[in-house]
C-alpha cells in the first residue's frame, strides 16, 4: 500500500475496543478527514477490511475543561501554555467489508482489527469493491460521492430500484434546499436512457418546474457534461414526452389550465405533444369516490350515496348538469327516494360534489378536435416503452388533485392486470409513477376509508410484481403513512431540519449522519439502498432539461 494515503493507526483501548462491526483510529497531524469517507486497513492474512468514517473528534490529556482553563494561566487569552497538551483526532469507523486477497467473498475474516494497524484512504476501484458495487447488475446511475481523496460515480442495482427484487423510491426533504424533484428527474432520465422497457408517468404539482423537459438545458457547462459522461449517461432533456393539461374554456390559453406561458403552449400543440384532458360523466361516474379521498366518513354515509348512484339505473346516461339536477331532488324535504339515507348527508354529499364538478374538467366535449380533448385512462393505457407522459394539476384545487392522481393509479392497474385489449408484450415491463407531496395523497393522518391512500398502499405492497413503481417526494418524511414509506426499497434524505429528524423514522440513522442532514448543501443528498453497504452522501449532475431556476 502507497505511504502516500497512510492516515493514521487503529487504536483499541479499554474502554473503545475494535469488534467485528467498527474500530478507532488517530488521525496523523495535518490529514484532513470527514464523515462519509472510505478508509482500508490491513487485516489478518494479508487481507483488506474496508470502514467509512461515521464520526470524528479531538481529545487531550486533561481530564476536565478546567484543566485547559488553569494551563492558560488561568483564563488569559492571549498567554501561551508553558505545557502544551497532548492532543489527537480520532475517527470512528463502521467496518463495510473484508476482502482477502485471493478475492473469495466468502472466505471474509469477521475478526476484530488489531491495535496498530494501519489505516489508508481507499481509492476509486477500492471505493467501489469496500461498498459491494464491482458486481452490480443493471447498473442504474446514481450520482457521485466525492471523498477527500476522491469522485466516485455510484449506480444503483436496477432489480432493487424498479424490480424484481425490491422496488419504490421515496425522497424526503425540506423545500427549495433539497433538490427533491432535480434528483428524482436525474434517475427517471437515467432509466430512459438505460431502459427500453419502462414507461414513466410524471404528476407535476407545482409551477412550471416539469413542463419541459424535453426542451435542452442552456445554462449547462462543460462540467455539467462531464459529470454525465463520468455516469455513462448523454447530457440531453428527455424524449418521447407527452404533456397533459387540465382543460379550461380560455381559448387564449389554448384551452389549458396551467402556469405554462402562452408561447410555450402554443409550440407544444404545434409539435403534437400536448393535449387537454376531460372528464365526462358517461366515463366517470364510478371514479366519483375519488373526489371524497379526504372527507371522513366514518359512518360511511358517502360510500352509501356513491353505491346507490353506481347501481341506481336513474342516474343512467346522464350529463354532469343533469346529473346535479338529480341529486338536488334527493336534498328535498319529503322525497320518497333514497330514504334509507338521511336528507342531511344526501345535502352534505351534493354540496361537496357540486364543488367539484364545477371545475371545467367535467364539462361537456364538444368540439374536442379543435380544443385537443382527451381521457387520461384511454392515453395512459396505450403507453409505450419509453414515453414520458407528464399530467399538470398544479393549478387544481387539491380534492380535484386526488381525482386525477386515483384515475392515474387505477388506468395504471387496470393496464398491468391485463384489462384492457392489448397484447401482454406489447406493454411496459414497469410503469413508473412520480408524484411530488406524497403527503397529500397518503398522509398518516388521511382516513383510513380513502381510496387514493388504499391505492398508493396496494402499489406500495403488491405494485413490485405487477411492474407498478412509485417514486415519491415530500417535505417531512414522518408525515407519510408507515406502510406506504416502509415498502420503499430506496430512501434518499435532503436537508432537513433538528425537529424532523427526533422522529422514529431516523432512529436507526447514526447520529452524525442525521446531523449532517439538517445542514446539507443544495444539490447534496444523503441515499440508501438494499446493496449500499452504508449510507451515501452524494452529489448529482445539474439537470439536463430547461430549467426556470437553477434547481428544484
Amino acid at each position: 500500500m502507497s505511504e502516500k494515503n497512510l492516515i493514521g493507526k487503529v487504536s483499541a483501548t479499554e474502554r473503545q475496543p475494535t469488534t467485528v462491526d467498527e474500530f478507532h483510529f488517530w488521525i496523523q497531524d495535518d490529514t484532513l478527514v470527514k464523515p462519509f469517507d472510505i478508509v482500508k486497513v490491513k487485516h489478518y492474512r494479508q487481507s483488506i477490511t474496508y470502514g467509512v468514517i461515521e464520526d470524528i473528534w479531538h481529545t487531550t490529556d486533561s481530564p476536565g475543561h478546567i484543566g485547559s482553563y488553569v494551563s492558560s494561566d488561568f483564563g488569559d487569552v492571549a498567554s501561551e501554555p508553558q505545557t502544551l497538551r497532548l492532543g489527537v483526532s480520532i475517527a470512528k469507523c463502521k467496518v463495510l467489508s473484508n476482502h482477502p486477497q485471493n478475492g473469495i467473498e466468502s472466505e471474509q475474516i469477521y475478526m476484530p482489527i488489531q491495535d496498530g494497524s494501519p489505516v489508508y484512504f481507499a481509492h476509486e476501484s477500492e471505493i467501489i469493491e469496500a461498498l459491494g458495487l464491482k458486481y452490480i447488475n443493471n447498473p442504474i446511475p446514481a450520482g457521485f460521492i466525492e471523498t477527500s481523496n476522491a469522485s466516485v460515480p455510484i449506480h444503483f442495482n436496477r432489480d432493487f430500484l424498479i424490480g424484481p427484487e425490491g422496488a419504490h423510491l421515496n425522497i424526503s426533504g425540506i423545500s427549495g434546499l433539497a433538490t427533491k424533484t432535480s434528483y428524482a428527474m436525474f434517475l427517471l432520465q437515467a432509466l430512459q436512457q438505460k431502459q427500453n422497457d419502462i414507461a414513466i408517468i410524471i404528476l407535476n404539482v407545482k409551477g412550471t418546474d416539469l413542463l419541459r423537459l424535453d426542451e435542452a438545458n442552456p445554462k449547462l457547462q462543460s462540467q455539467d457534461q462531464h459529470e454525465y459522461k463520468k455516469s455513462g449517461l448523454e447530457c440531453k432533456p428527455f424524449e418521447q414526452v407527452t404533456y397533459f393539461y387540465p382543460y379550461q374554456n380560455n381559448e387564449d390559453k389554448f384551452y389549458s389550465h396551467t402556469y405554462l406561458s402562452k408561447e410555450v403552449l402554443e409550440q407544444q400543440h404545434r409539435s403534437n405533444c400536448a393535449f387537454n384532458y376531460i372528464y365526462t360523466y358517461e366515463n366517470d361516474r364510478e371514479n366519483l369516490d375519488l373526489l371524497f379521498s379526504n372527507i371522513d366518513d366514518p359512518n360511511q354515509t358517502m360510500e352509501s350515496i356513491l353505491n346507490e348512484i353506481v347501481e341506481n339505473p336513474e342516474f343512467d346516461g346522464l350529463t354532469w348538469e343533469s346529473f346535479l339536477s338529480a341529486i338536488k331532488e334527493y336534498t328535498q324535504k319529503g322525497h320518497s327516494k333514497g330514504k334509507e339515507i338521511s336528507i342531511a348527508s344526501w345535502r352534505k354529499f351534493t354540496r361537496l360534489i357540486r364543488k367539484s364538478i364545477n371545475n371545467n374538467i367535467f364539462q361537456g366535449s364538444k368540439g374536442a378536435s379543435r380544443k385537443k380533448h382527451c381521457y387520461l385512462k384511454e392515453k395512459i393505457q396505450n403507453i409505450q416503452n419509453s414515453d414520458i407522459f407528464v399530467i399538470d394539476i398544479a393549478k387544481l384545487d387539491e380534492q380535484i388533485q386526488c381525482f386525477v392522481f386515483g384515475d392515474i393509479v387505477k388506468a395504471v392497474y387496470e393496464l398491468k392486470l391485463g384489462e384492457t385489449e392489448r397484447k401482454e408484450e406489447s406493454i411496459p415491463k414497469q410503469v413508473i409513477i412520480f408524484v411530488d407531496e406524497l403527503n397529500k395523497y397518503a398522509a398518516a393522518s388521511a382516513p383510513k376509508n380513502s381510496p387514493i391512500l388504499n391505492a398508493i398502499l396496494e402499489i406500495s405492497e403488491r405494485g413490485r410484481s405487477m411492474g407498478v413503481i412509485l417514486f415519491s417526494a415530500e417535505q417531512f418524511k414522518s408525515d407519510i403513512h408507515d406502510r406506504a414509506k416502509g415498502n420503499c426499497s430506496t430512501h434518499v434524505y435532503g436537508r432537513t431540519n433538528a425537529i424532523e429528524i427526533s422522529k422514529p423514522d431516523y432512529r436507526f440513522i447514526p447520529k452524525v449522519f442525521t446531523n449532517m442532514m439538517t445542514r446539507l448543501s443544495k444539490g447534496e443528498l444523503i441515499i440508501e439502498h438494499p446493496i449500499f453497504r452504508t449510507l451515501l452522501k452524494i452529489k448529482f449532475p445539474f439537470p439536463a432539461y430547461h430549467q426556470n431556476q437553477e434547481k428544484d
